[in-house]
């Protein structure tokens, strides 16, 4: 008999933002004439650039040519873009990173699932509490996490570092030896940042205690403070100990076009073995490369007008962000990040639990959010909302919460 991932049955019940749509439809189909507002999920609403558009449309010609034709890619990434990404991301803000470091891919979700291949399931994992789903449960899949406590709502085997209003928002550095560290920043939920000092513990313990630290660093444009770093490669000694995400999808919109890249520095070395050539020995095993037409797309964002009309698209997410966070703090609720980040993290009122809150939010607001508690057990209390809205629906969906929060 054919024996399954047993792993997979210590999941809890669904992925949280399944479970996010699921309620959200049930309530749907009962109100249809409901107007939803959708300020959940972190899916972007401006079209692609023109400057991508317009390198697309050109690369399909390059598709319909016997003598422009491309079949399969490098499953790294296309020279023109890992160029066009070391050059402007790093070198040209005093970075030095290769352009063979550089994995296209198609997305940060993917790769920070899929870097776990190259890891024993023996390491022990430290996340930071409230943490983006996916750390969290790919680890669970490949058997890192132990079992699943439900009276918690944590895993036995994962170290919870727990990053809240309390600390900072900073994670303290663990007393237990962990092997494998998680950072996110800007981080997903709470929209809060690592500065150069903070990070530079980080780098240290990862350096001296032979550990890997796996930066996603996803949000990065949204950074508009001093003294926060947009890579972690900044900070000295981080080649050594850190393996660095990125995504165009909420740069450029690219949620439905699909591409991101990762960074593995080639002196990146553990037990002996080349982290660069493992990761490079699973793309070329797993993954057959980014869309050609995709990684066009993706190196016009760098070019002169591409800069631009990135830039303006952000600058439309940053000012829905304000719009939020201003509008919440009016109405008297605690609100974090926004300031960094497109994402708004907000205590719930009255003590009120984050499914609970999201519930009424969705019934009596008819405003679609994330409750804080599916980001891990310090996630209770609290509810994410993201500023990749339309900006009139936005300003709306705060209205409706003003309002609802008046009654409370």
């Amino acid at each position: 008999m054919a024996k399954v991932n047993e792993n997979y049955q210590k999941l809890p019940g669904s992925y949280l933002f399944s479970e996010i749509a699921r309620r959200t439809a049930e309530y749907t189909e009962k109100n249809p004439e409901a107007k939803m507002i959708k300020m959940g999920i972190g899916d972007v609403t401006r079209p692609l650039a023109p400057a991508v558009i317009e390198a697309m449309h050109a690369a399909v010609d390059d598709m319909s040519k016997e003598e422009t034709f491309k079949g399969y890619g490098p499953e790294q990434g296309y020279d023109f873009l890992r160029n066009a990404i070391a050059e402007n991301d790093f070198r040209a803000h005093g970075v030095q990173i290769d352009d063979d470091e550089i994995f296209v891919s198609d997305g940060a979700k993917s790769d920070t699932g899929n870097i776990g291949d190259i890891l024993s399931v023996d390491n022990k994992v430290a996340v930071c509490d409230p943490v983006y789903p996916v750390y969290v449960d790919t680890n669970a899949m490949a058997g890192r996490a132990g079992d699943y406590d439900e009276e918690t709502q944590g895993w036995t085997n994962i170290h919870y570092m727990p990053t809240t209003a309390e600390n900072g928002f900073s994670p303290a550095i663990p007393d237990e030896k962990v092997d494998v560290i998680y950072l996110c920043s800007p981080n997903n939920p709470t929209g809060t940042v690592l500065n150069n000092e903070q990070l530079k513990a980080w780098v240290d313990y990862a350096n001296a205690n032979d550990a890997i630290i796996m930066f996603d660093a996803a949000y990065e444009r949204f950074i508009s403070e001093p003294n926060v770093p947009h890579s972690i490669y900044e900070i000295e000694g981080a080649k050594t100990c850190a393996i660095e995400f990125r995504s165009f999808s909420k740069t450029a919109g690219f949620t439905g076009a699909r591409c991101g890249y990762t960074v593995v520095p080639k002196s990146l070395v553990r037990d002996g073995q080349s982290l660069h050539d493992m990761w490079n020995r699973r793309q070329t095993t797993k993954f057959n490369g980014a869309s050609y037409i995709i990684e066009r797309g993706a190196a016009a964002i760098y070019t002169e007008e591409g800069k631009k009309q990135i830039e303006e698209t952000l600058d439309y997410y940053r000012n829905n962000a304000k719009v939020i966070k201003d509008g919440l703090e009016s109405a008297g609720l605690e609100v974090y990040g926004a300031v960094n980040s497109p994402y708004v993290w907000c205590k719930t009122p009255n003590g009120m639990g984050s499914w609970e809150f999201f519930g009424l939010l969705l019934e009596k607001a008819n405003v679609i959010t994330t409750p804080g508690a599916g980001f891990g057990p310090s996630g209770e209390g609290y509810i994410r909302l993201t500023a990749f809205g339309n900006a009139a629906d936005t300003v709306e969906g705060v209205e409706r919460i003003k309002k609802l929060i008046a009654t409370l």
